[in-house]
């Protein structure tokens, strides 16, 4: 600390209250769903982030975890090899083009942090191969 310059402290902001999913839903493979992905650290996204879903719902169900890409209307993203446009965002951002982040795969304990499935319901088929096409050109899994 610097002479007379009062130590900085990072303030959490207060929680917000979580609506759950019902307790039978279970993400699936190719769903959107949302996500909290705080707390986070240095580049990575935060707070609430759809995420599109690549895990199996098997996977999901008996880990409690999930693992999928993250999503955004950061329209920044136009011109990133790594993040796929997959159309129109829903809701309030509808004017905005919707970016699959095929670069940053994620695994999140999705009951822990309160996911819920996301008005897009589910990623088109063509689009969600095409997501995938991505991924293993970086991670190589074949």
């Amino acid at each position: 600390m610097v002479s007379g310059t009062p130590a900085r402290r990072a303030i959490a902001k207060p929680a917000a209250p979580r609506r759950s999913a019902p307790k039978s839903w279970v993400p699936e493979r190719q769903d959107v769903i949302w996500i909290d992905c705080n707390p986070q650290a240095g580049g990575e996204m935060r707070d609430l982030q759809p995420m599109l879903v690549l895990s199996p719902a098997a996977f999901n169900a008996r880990t409690g975890l999930v693992i999928g890409l993250p999503m955004t209307t950061a329209a920044y993203n136009a011109t990133n090899p790594f993040a796929l446009a997959v159309g129109p965002a829903d809701g309030r951002k509808g004017a905005k083009t919707s970016y699959v982040l095929c670069h940053q795969p994620k695994s999140f304990d999705w009951q822990a942090r309160g996911a819920k499935p996301h008005p897009q319901g589910r990623l088109a088929d063509a689009a969600f191969a095409q997501a995938c096409a991505v991924l293993n050109q970086i991670i190589n899994v074949e």
